[in-house]
This record gives structure tokens, sequence and C-alpha cells, in this order.
């Protein structure tokens, strides 16, 4: 019969996982619809910088308090700022110490920058702009009103909205923060992120390798992409390919914000994640998805934590915590669902065509006089962690995308402005 037949047995193979599989669009959707904000804790503005605002910050106090001046100099009355005019210095205003008086006709106050603009003035003759002879202070030319004066209010005032909820704090958000007289801000906790990496074969960097072993390097490749992305991460100690102790550790970390594991999501007789936290009430959403590398990419809720199962090849677990860990972290820390930020550049050599599967290409990206220019490694395969860390872009390529020439534009992902 046709059925014994290989090769239709492997079309008929294809076809039925073509339909189990979903979009990467679609993944992505539904993996950040799965996941909220955590909740605002107020922290001190020593410790804000990198947070997600949670509430707006309104000012404090007035920016500035009074009329101050904005250069060295002294506190006159325009219609006394003339050329060769004799104006009497009547006293000086350091910041910080206002001139408790008022400038009457012919007189004059030293003023520096950030002095109180004392009363009866309206205009400041520059240092520079004048001679001193003792008390007597002669203008050079003559000046015009509201010559730098910084008016009370000119930066923000009380109660005013200084500070959008929703924004990510940087160094110059904590200091118009301080000069708001708001030493306390309220952010968004760093999300918690439990890594479980599974597998008879893997060990601890630094520990003896056994035959048939391999040095673990994805749980803390992921904990750095957390943490650089805001998150807390959390590394849970290694799994074997036994699911009572895959239940224990992944349990123990019901209370994270996220639960990722690595490895064991795929269908091999050892990939036992889905099967043991099954019988934990892992409620499975979806574990295949259509992009290369990354099939077997499990997604689900375990007592109500959410839970993404990375496969276990480096470069997939990669590729997959780029397009849906971080974007989940975003969205837990409080920030608003972005899409992939991508360029556009020249391909350097051509590229085959494209199967059934979205393709994230590793490769390099150089700058040139003409644009951007990519470079596929001609080795694409997904153990090879050596050949990711030299990458500084991902190509993608959609699915049944054709040929594609040298020269021709195509959507790039660049890895090195993200620091990931």
């Amino acid at each position: 019969m046709w059925l014994k037949n290989p090769a239709a047995s492997q079309v008929i193979s294809d076809r039925i996982e073509q339909r189990i599989m979903i979009p990467v669009e679609e993944a992505r959707a539904r993996i950040l619809a799965s996941v909220s904000p955590t909740m605002a804790e107020t922290v001190s503005i020593a410790e804000a910088h990198g947070r997600v605002l949670a509430v707006s910050v309104q000012a404090r106090v007035t920016q500035p308090p009074h009329d101050v001046s904005a250069m060295d100099g002294y506190a006159v009355r325009c219609a006394d700022a003339v050329a060769g005019a004799r104006l009497t210095v009547i006293g000086a205003a350091p910041a910080g110490h206002p001139f408790s008086g008022s400038v009457e006709t012919g007189q004059a106050v030293r003023l520096f920058t950030g002095s109180v603009v004392p009363q009866g003035s309206d205009t400041i003759l520059l240092q520079e702009e004048a001679q001193r002879q003792d008390d007597i202070v002669i203008p050079a030319e003559t000046i015009r009103p509201d010559r730098h004066i910084r008016r009370q209010g000119q930066d923000f005032t009380t109660n005013q909205t200084v500070l959008e909820s929703g924004r990510i704090l940087t160094a110059r958000d904590i200091g118009l923060a301080a000069a708001a007289n708001s030493p306390w801000l309220a952010v968004h906790r760093r999300p918690r992120v439990a890594i479980l990496a599974t597998g008879d074969e893997i060990v601890l960097p630094g520990e003896p390798v056994p035959p048939g072993g391999i040095v673990s390097s994805n749980s803390h490749m992921l904990a750095a992409m957390i943490r650089a992305a805001g998150g807390d991460p959390i590394l849970l100690p290694l799994s074997g390919d036994d699911s009572d102790t895959i239940r224990a550790r992944a349990e123990a970390a019901t209370k994270s914000d996220l639960l990722i594991t690595i490895g064991g999501a795929s269908v091999g007789d050892h990939d036992l994640v889905r099967s043991a936290l099954g019988e934990r009430g892992l409620t499975l959403d979806f574990w295949k998805i259509a992009m290369r590398p990354g099939k077997p990419l499990m997604h689900g809720q375990l007592a109500g934590t959410p839970l993404i199962g990375l496969p276990g090849n480096p470069v997939s677990a990669y590729v997959c915590a780029l397009l849906f860990v971080l974007p989940a972290l975003e969205v837990l820390r409080g920030l608003p669902d972005t899409p992939l930020r991508t360029q556009p550049a020249r391909l350097v050599a051509p590229l085959r065509a494209n199967d059934h599967r979205t393709d994230f290409m590793r490769g390099i990206i150089t700058q040139t006089e003409s644009g951007p220019v990519v470079e596929s490694f001609p080795v694409q395969d997904s153990s090879m962690i050596s050949a990711l860390a030299r990458a500084n872009a991902l190509i993608m390529r959609a699915p049944h995308a054709p040929q594609a020439a040298a020269g021709e534009i195509v959507p790039v992902l660049p890895l090195e402005s993200t620091g990931l």
C-alpha cells in the first residue's frame, strides 16, 4: 500500500506537523497575553535607575522657587543700566543667601549664578559688562530688561507631573525626581524569573564532565539576558531526566513571575518536562512553533505561573529567549508590548529558498558607505554557540521566502545594540 512508501509517509508526517506548529507571531501574542505587570514597590531614588515607573511623579516644589540670576553680575533697574551710569552697590546675595532689601534708583546688588533676584530689580548687568570701583559699578553699555533672569516656575511648578508612569528611569529622570523633591518612587518590582535546566548529560561549569556529558551553558546565558533586561534570574539546581526531580524543582519555583525550563520539551523518550509537569496541573497552551531554530518551544501555566519551555540547543534557546522571553519580561516590568526592532540590510551572498518555518539565521552586519550589509554564516547548526557569540545579527527569513540574491534587502535583527 502507498502508506508503506517512506516518502509518502514523510509527506504526511510533514503536513501533520505543519498543522500542529503555530506561527511565530501567534506564539508571541499568546505568551504575552499570559503575563501582566508586577505590582508596584516603593524604592529610594538611589535604587530607581533602570526601573519602570509605576506611578507618575508630581513635583513637590516649584523650580526655580524664586526668580534667580542665570549669570554672575549685578541686579539693577533697567532704567538705570545705561552706559556710563554710576550705580551704588548696596550689598551682595550669594546663592542661598537672598538680599533682604530692595533695589532702588541708582542702586545695584552683587549676584552670582543661582542668586535670588532682589525686589526692585528687573535685569542683570553681567560682571564683564561693567567696571567696579569700590562700591560703584559702571555699565559699559546700555542693557535691556529681563536679561539673564530665570523666572520662578520656569522649569516646573508644584503638583505638575514631571515624570509619567510606564517609562524606564534614566539618570536624567533620577535627577529630575530629585529636583522635584521626590526621594521615593513607586516602580514595578523586578520580575523574578526561575530557570530550570534539565538533562542527565549536563553539568555545571567547572565540574568534571563525565563520558557523554556536556557543560550547561544555557542557564547562565539566559540568566545574563534576564539580568540585562531588568529581571531577577533565579538559577534552580540542575535536574536530571527524572520526573520526580523535575516536578519538585518546578513546583518550588511557582512563586516566581515566570518559569523557564530548558530542554525536555520535545518528543524523545527522555524529554520528560511536559509529562512530569502535566501530573502537577500544567496547562499546556502550545509546544511547537513554525520557526528555525527553536521549533520545540513550549508554553503553558503551572499553578498560575506562566511557563516557557525552551529547546536544549544553545542557539535555539537564545533565539527563543530573544523573541519570546524578553518581550514577556518587558510586559512583566510594566512596559508596553513592542514589536521586534529590525532594520534593512543588503545581502553579501545569496540565500536559498526557505521552507514553511520562519528562519533566524546568524550572521554579521557591517556598516558601509552605501548602508548596512549582512552576511550569513555558512553553517547554521543550532548547537554552535561559538558562532552565536561571533554573530551580531539575525537575518529573518519569512516562511516560503524565495531564494534571495546577493544585494537584495532583507530584514535583520541587530544583536550588538541590545547588549544581549
